[in-house]
């Protein structure tokens, strides 16, 4: 709690400052990005490279000032962050909504793949799960607006850039918004330490929503009372979990290599039961034959068995 509540004391401190990307390849991919609006550019002084003339030209292309300093104005300017010569000073990141999420799923023609992130307060965390996530093809990032981690100069690097290339959501009420999702057909996921079924006894050939808890206390007691499905990942050591960013890298991978071995017609081993997941919306497509292991708790019964009657009304209203 002590490690918490200092990420939330820094994170107030953080919202004072300039925002600002530090590193070369981070502010490059901030500047091929269209989400990120960047005000001005800090070279240090004399410095040269492939990148620093790739940051030059892309900065005269966008009509970005960029301005050289000697050592001591820069370090004035980042004393506290590792910067590759490069400094960028953004304008407060740009959010996106949820629905322009689901439109992002739409447009690639692709079932739903979204990271919900319940409170994650760690800078690096959050900028490592942003870059997992880029690479794994998360169609975007849902956030809390309170007590997360805000978009700064550890976030854009810990991501690689990859914060530029991923759209992120905040919303105020992430119970009300996992509600708002399962009506729209997505699966709701949550990776929980105490599960009863591991992470990779899933199908994830849905559309679905990975969500990955605050680092000290995992998901908040509503959260998980809103989710579909609990998984937890094994551990066979002496410490009892993983860090977060490493089981959501673990978790959205496992959708991935589902997702390849359908496209395959390869069936996963581990899904023993062949249940198909009824939809709760004809949004999106149901895969031919999806497979789901059998719910092994009441609370997992009853909740699959209310989705599944709610979606025979839907479809029951749609023939009318």
């Amino acid at each position: 709690m002590d490690m918490e509540r200092e990420n939330i004391q820094t994170q107030e401190q953080e919202e004072t400052k300039p925002r600002l990307i530090a590193g070369r390849q981070p502010v490059i991919e901030a500047l091929k990005s269209q989400s990120v609006m960047i005000e001005k550019i800090y070279l240090l002084h004399g410095i040269r490279g492939s990148q620093i003339d790739k940051i030059r030209n892309l900065a005269r292309k966008k009509g970005v000032p960029f301005v050289e300093l000697n050592k001591q104005r820069f370090r004035e300017l980042a004393s506290d962050i590792a910067t590759q010569g490069v400094i960028a000073v953004i304008s407060e990141a740009k959010y996106i909504s949820v629905d322009d999420i689901l439109n992002v799923s739409k447009e690639k023609n692709e079932l739903p793949f979204i990271l919900i992130l319940d409170e994650i307060v760690d800078p690096q965390n959050f900028g490592a799960l942003v870059r997992t996530a880029e690479c794994a093809g998360v169609h975007g990032i849902i956030t809390t607006k309170h007590h997360t981690a805000i978009i700064n100069s550890t976030v854009a690097r810990t991501s690689a850039g990859a914060v530029a290339h991923v759209g992120i959501a905040k919303v105020t009420n992430l119970a009300q918004t996992l509600d708002e999702l399962k009506e729209k057909g997505i699966w709701i996921v949550g990776a929980d330490a105490n599960a009863s079924r591991l992470y990779y006894e899933i199908d994830y050939t849905v559309p679905v929503a990975i969500v990955i808890g605050n680092e000290g206390r995992g998901l908040r007691f509503l959260t998980k009372q809103k989710c579909d499905f609990l998984v937890k990942i094994p551990m066979y050591g002496k410490v009892e979990s993983l860090n977060a960013s490493v089981a959501g890298a673990l978790i959205m991978y496992e959708v991935v290599r589902a997702r390849e071995l359908k496209k395959k017609k390869i069936v996963n081993p581990y899904l023993t039961v062949n249940e198909p997941l009824l939809m709760s919306s004809s949004t999106f497509t149901q895969p031919s034959e999806p497979l789901a292991p059998q719910p092994e708790t009441n609370q997992d019964v009853e909740q699959t068995e209310d989705r599944k009657e709610k979606s025979k009304k839907k479809t029951t209203k749609s023939k009318k």
